[in-house]
């Protein structure tokens, strides 16, 4: 008898129904079998991402020029992308009239909020109104924080300094108050390297001490993709244990950086559970690239050619191309637009305009070593999360067949 029933990964159905039915449990696979191995090697379970340790801070940094209102708006959206605490970023000069206002009514909605200044002024303020966090105080500043129940973030009183930072973390210990150290991660070419030393060397000096780390110095001001950044970044904190960040999206290219976190948080939680590399646990910050971009060989695709008889086109990729077939023919090329005088299709303007949007589709996958699969929008991971399907149900007709219902 069997023990589980395997179905593919995009089978529509009701798949409870058929546990409770046959009496045996029913469960989806990989939507490819080439990821059959890899299903099977984790006993066909999906890896478990419910759990992670870190506390993500969600920085909004023009928090001052908005409304009581946007920022309730605001920090809807960033604590569904993942957010724990909602950062009202204060700007050097600049009044923020409404900020007791606004630590109060986010307070009122249920968020956890930090009040971000380089203003004592706008600390106490912050700290009066109930804010849970006050970045950042150093040795000097710190008293401010004994008169309130918020938990202070030190960082040293001299960029780089990590004595006074210990000097702030023994005051702060003295008075038996809560607190967060951040020893301050500095951009490239302006001290990063020597700003990974000391978060070292502090959770060397402090091993039980909280650390929090600000990773917008490298996600903002590095032009690279930032969910690679924010890998590497939280597999430091991993390996560390700081279990505090703050992010920020100031620039366009680090619109997803809260999910970012968040993924990355519960992939290196998982794999240093595992005592694994964290690999194969989510695709989500492999945006640009997969790891497995073909799923069949060209000689698959050659073969699987041989046998088609109808007259659908079928549209796969492979290391040499893309490849469309039918039961008249089989094309292979790197170029869409090569494929497409030979489809003779021209008369059947809906037919024509789906096989131009799926070869262009197949192309980008192929040029950008992604996995393409007809039908179905590429993957891009968090940068732009594809629309949620029911796979309980039947897939609903698609533009060519519905073009032609409809003439």
């Amino acid at each position: 008898a069997a023990d589980r029933v395997i179905l593919p990964g995009r089978y529509r159905g009701d798949i409870e129904h058929l546990s409770d039915h046959f009496g045996v449990p029913f469960v989806r696979g990989p939507d490819e079998i080439a990821d059959l191995p890899a299903f099977l090697g984790r006993a066909g379970e999906p890896p478990d991402l419910s759990r992670h340790d870190m506390c993500i801070f969600a920085e909004i940094v023009d928090a001052p020029m908005l409304s009581v209102e946007a920022l309730v708006a605001r920090a809807r959206t960033l604590a569904a992308a993942g957010a724990d605490v909602i950062d009202l970023g204060c700007l050097p000069e600049t009044p923020f009239p409404l900020l007791e206002e606004a630590v109060i009514e986010l307070k009122a909605q249920g968020f956890l909020v930090s009040v971000d200044s380089a203003s004592t002024d706008e600390l106490s303020i912050g700290a009066r109104a109930g804010a849970d966090y006050l970045l950042s105080l150093d040795e000097n500043t710190l008293p401010l924080a004994f008169d309130h129940k918020a938990v202070p973030v030190l960082i040293p009183s001299t960029p780089g300094d990590l004595d006074s930072l210990g000097r702030a973390i023994e005051a702060a210990q003295k008075a038996g108050i809560a607190f967060l150290a951040d020893p301050v991660l500095d951009p490239i070419h302006f001290g990063f390297a020597a700003s990974l030393g000391r978060f070292i060397e502090a959770r060397r000096r402090w091993p039980e001490v909280e650390l929090l780390m600000g990773t917008g110095n490298l996600t903002e001001l590095t032009d690279a993709d930032s969910s690679g950044v924010t890998a590497v970044l939280a597999g430091l904190c991993s390996e560390l244990q700081i279990r505090n960040v703050l992010a920020v999206h100031v620039s366009p290219h680090t619109l997803r950086t809260i999910e970012e976190h968040d993924l990355a948080r519960r992939i290196l939680f998982a794999a240093k559970s595992d005592g694994a590399l964290p690999r194969s646990y989510h695709p989500g910050l492999l945006q640009v690239h997969d790891r497995k971009p073909f799923t069949a060989s060209t000689e698959d695709i050659a073969a699987l050619a041989a046998e088609v008889r109808d007259t659908n086109f079928r549209i796969m990729t492979a290391q040499d191309g893309i490849h469309v077939f039918n039961g008249k023919g089989h094309a292979v090329a790197t170029d869409a637009f090569e494929l497409f005088a030979g489809l003779g299709v021209e008369a059947d303007g809906a037919h024509a305009f789906y096989l131009g949007a799926e070869l262009m589709k197949a192309e980008i996958a192929w040029r950008l070593g992604k996995r393409y699969v007809q039908d179905e929008p590429l993957a891009w991971g968090v940068a732009a999360p594809a629309p949620e399907t029911d796979r309980s149900r039947l897939a609903e007709a698609g533009h060519t067949l519905r073009a032609k219902k409809e003439r």
